[in-house]
């Protein structure tokens, strides 16, 4: 990446930075800069990363006793659960502002 590319990219998570959550549900909200992946629970290593997670103690449960419907892998290591279905969450983030498309491009 070239340095003048990588200036705009940080100038772009710089401004993300300081207000894209997104609701996860329920009245929990998360950072879209921080986010890696949403996805479904259904699969054994899915499974495991959300054990391996809760044993030491990177587990944060936003689903407010609900079934979980995804689960969100963050740059901290941090694993989300949310009961909110992935495509609720894409289009929650596709709510933030226009600068988030520039980040995921």
């Amino acid at each position: 990446m070239k340095s003048k590319e990588l200036r705009e990219r940080q100038a772009v998570l710089l401004k993300l930075s300081e207000t894209s959550f997104f609701s996860t549900g329920f009245g929990s909200f998360a950072s879209a800069v921080r986010l890696v992946a949403v996805v479904a629970p259904d699969a054994a290593p899915v499974r495991r990363l959300i054990q391996e997670a809760r044993d030491r103690g990177a587990l944060i449960d936003a689903t407010a006793g609900r079934k979980t419907r995804s689960v969100l892998l963050m740059d901290s290591d941090h694993v989300l659960l949310s009961a909110l279905s992935p495509e609720l969450l894409m289009k929650n983030m596709s709510d933030l502002p226009e600068a988030a498309a520039e980040v995921k491009a």
